[in-house]
């Protein structure tokens, strides 16, 4: 009877859509160094409209319209309507598509593996991708939905599969800049680079360098332009199963750089081996003034989770 109730609990909570999740060790007032915990969620979907919800690798804001975007790294878009306030106050489905080409094709499995997203200033969708390393504009609101319209001209440096660490260490942060339009950065340094020195790009060709964490294959997943005009990056290091699972949050002075090197403040760095759940955070989105979401890559398997993590920076 009690694996019956255990299954029956279990399976509720699988189809319950948003629920709310704690993450977090015991916090005074959910601050934790440099941030405030406001709310935190884990989105439980199979599928929306047909489209597997899982692995998501980014997500980005369209405060006009309170819609949030989510890309996940299988060539797959979603779209929810959400408001913040105090809290995440509504979090609800819209539509679901996979990234298909220009002609409305479905991007075969080499050309599918979509990592990063941003809204311009215009309000285009952007989505930049590892393997075949390319940044495009996608149909966000009519029936194209998840279409390509164009394609950019990223840098040259960043055009040759030879250049990354591996093909599954390109493009996989994206984020615009009212100043220096769009931004990336690969997950890793280029194999002509130091590992620890990390570098944002901009399409335009200007370059900034910051310092890696020191924890081992810290990789840059995601960024975001802040209220004042530098950058707040999310890190990420994982070394093995019985190795901690270290997520950190770091600010990126590009406004200040000496010597070709930006200086860093790091806001929270969160440690599975000090009381903190982290998952495979992997996206990071401005939501409002000094308010951001993150949301980890389920990695399609029964032991992780995708979550959503409502923060403030203080």
């Amino acid at each position: 009877m009690r694996i019956v109730v255990f299954l029956y609990a279990f399976l509720s909570i699988l189809e319950a859509g948003v629920v709310s999740v704690n993450i977090a060790p015991k916090l005074e007032n959910n601050r934790y160094m440099n941030i405030k915990i406001l709310d935190q969620k884990q989105l439980s979907y199979n599928e929306l409209q047909g489209v597997k919800f899982a692995e998501l690798s980014d997500v980005t804001y369209h405060t006009k319209t309170d819609t949030l975007y989510f890309v996940g790294d299988k060539g797959s878009l979603f779209a929810f309507r959400a408001r913040f306030g105090k809290k995440i106050e509504h979090l609800e489905p819209l539509r679901a598509s996979r990234l298909k080409s220009k002609k409305g094709k479905k991007f075969k499995k080499w050309k599918r593996d979509s990592e990063g997203l941003t809204l311009d200033g215009e309000g285009r969708l952007l989505i930049s991708f590892e393997g075949d390393a390319k940044i495009g504009w996608f149909h966000k609101n009519s029936q194209k939905y998840g279409s390509l319209i164009r394609n950019y001209t990223i840098p040259k440096v960043l055009r040759k599969k030879k250049n990354y660490r591996s093909k599954n260490k390109s493009l996989e942060a994206l984020a615009w800049h009212k100043k220096y339009g769009i931004l990336t950065a690969a997950e890793w340094p280029l194999k002509k680079d130091d590992k620890k020195r990390q570098t944002i790009y901009a399409l335009s060709g200007k370059k900034w360098h910051f310092k890696a964490e020191p924890e081992g294959r810290s990789s840059l997943v995601a960024m975001e332009v802040m209220d004042d005009d530098n950058l707040l990056v999310l890190e990420r290091s994982y070394t093995g199963i019985l190795e901690p699972f270290v997520v950190t949050l770091k600010k990126v002075n590009i406004k200040n750089c000496r010597k070709k090197m930006c200086p860093t403040e790091v806001l929270a760095k969160m440690n599975s081996h000090k009381g903190w759940s982290v998952d495979n955070f992997e996206g990071l989105a401005k939501v409002g003034f000094d308010r951001y979401v993150m949301v980890s890559d389920n990695g399609d398997n029964f032991f992780q989770k995708t979550l959503l993590i409502y923060f403030e920076v203080l």
